[in-house]
């Protein structure tokens, strides 16, 4: 699943390149970097992988996606519709804006529900935010048809499906503008960063800017740069860049061990009897990096959860995870912010304690996610797929 499985040679010479210069800001110093410019180079190499006009280097996927609301004018008192199944990272960012996050109900993609996000819609909705769960697409159809509706933006939140696509375009493409994350966990690691990604010329050039502390790149003199706008340091160094390019060669390779060692597993999980798979709009388009089971029941389901962790072949019960369902959220349930917010900000927040995810209670409490390693071999899959297979249908 994560690209620090592969890590090797090939990261330890891009990175030895920038220390030779001894220069790992990614602006300026032209003459000193002897022509070593890895964040253009990675980002160029992105652009032109995955289809898109315009990629822009952050520090991470929660800056990428500050900085990206932000040029798309996403601001004080605009309402983001957000599952109530995703990192922490979606929500912070879209507090962080002065905007307010409205979380939803998924269904059994494990993706936002359309119909939840239509009756979520008020006259200071602003935009839709996918998030691509654990490696797969939500509904991008019904999704795009909603927003166009309602005049609305999508905004690809595509940090945990790297490699992914949808009817053969890569997620985070397909909405107005998307995001990547590159940490240590992701399909393709910086260690830490993040990108932009966008057609938008004008987005491209504000996300360049904010990222920035607002300098506009204009010239080769840093201290003669000009400010159009506020901004704040989001930039990538020179050395995460490099482990990025590295990676990235690799993405095709991590892609294809994720659907062989997937597909291996899937073979004998299908055998059991009363269990259903996630639904995936576009199942060609799953980057595999993980498998998710659904119960018939929370009880079975916390059961399987704990005899496959005894016997070493565990997953995710995102039910009870602290990080990514709104169940375990009490620090946004509370607000428990270290300095305080606006009050008009503060005022126009939901209720987040008092809502009812009932709906997506009902999926959540009966799915176990696996992740999907590239170190295993194909018989290691098939061989861990059916000890899984054997421990659930002993339970059922």
């Amino acid at each position: 699943m994560p690209g620090f499985e592969l890590f090797g040679k090939e990261e330890r010479d891009q990175v030895n390149e920038v220390l030779d210069t001894g220069i790992l800001m990614r602006y300026n110093f032209d003459a000193q970097r002897k022509g070593i410019w890895k964040a253009k180079e990675l980002e160029q190499n992105i652009q032109s992988k995955v289809g898109v006009k315009y990629a822009q280097l952050t520090s991470s996927g929660t800056t990428a996606l500050i900085t990206i609301m932000n040029a798309m004018g996403i601001g004080a008192g605009d309402e983001v519709i957000l599952p109530a199944f995703t990192f922490v990272a979606s929500f912070e960012a879209v507090l962080a804006v002065g905007a307010i996050p409205i979380l939803v109900d998924i269904d059994k993609t494990m993706t936002l529900n359309p119909n939840a996000v239509e009756k979520a819609i008020t006259p200071r909705t602003k935009a839709i935010v996918p998030v691509h769960m654990c490696g797969a697409m939500a509904d991008l159809d019904l999704l795009l048809e909603i927003a166009k509706k309602h005049n609305l933006y999508i905004l690809e939140d595509a940090c945990q499906a790297i490699g992914g696509t949808y009817n053969g375009k890569y997620l985070g493409t397909i909405g107005d503008a998307g995001c990547f994350s590159f940490d240590f966990v992701k399909a393709v690691t910086c260690g830490e960063g993040g990108v932009v990604l966008t057609d938008n010329q004008e987005w491209f050039k504000k996300s360049d800017e904010y990222s920035d502390h607002g300098h506009d790149h204009i010239g080769n003199d840093r201290g003669a740069e000009t400010h159009p706008f506020l901004g704040l340091n989001y930039r990538i160094s020179e050395l995460q860049a490099a482990v990025g390019v590295a990676q990235w060669n690799k993405l095709d390779e991590i892609i294809a061990l994720q659907r062989r060692n997937h597909k291996a597993i899937k073979a004998e999980l299908e055998q059991i009897k009363n269990i259903q798979f996630r639904e995936i709009p576009d199942e060609n388009g799953d980057s595999c990096s993980t498998i998710s089971l659904i119960f018939p029941s929370e009880e079975i389901a916390r059961r399987a959860s704990e005899e496959l962790k005894k016997e070493g072949v565990g997953g995710f019960y995102w039910y009870d995870n602290n990080w990514h369902y709104i169940r375990k959220w009490n620090h946004l349930k509370d607000m428990m912010t270290m300095a305080p917010l606006y009050k008009e900000h503060k005022d126009l927040l939901p209720n987040y304690s008092e809502q009812d995810f009932s709906v997506s209670d009902a999926v959540m409490s009966r799915v176990i996610t696996f992740g999907i390693s590239l170190s295993w071999t194909e018989q290691d899959s098939k061989e861990r797929g059916n000890k899984m297979k054997t421990i659930i249908s002993n339970l059922l």
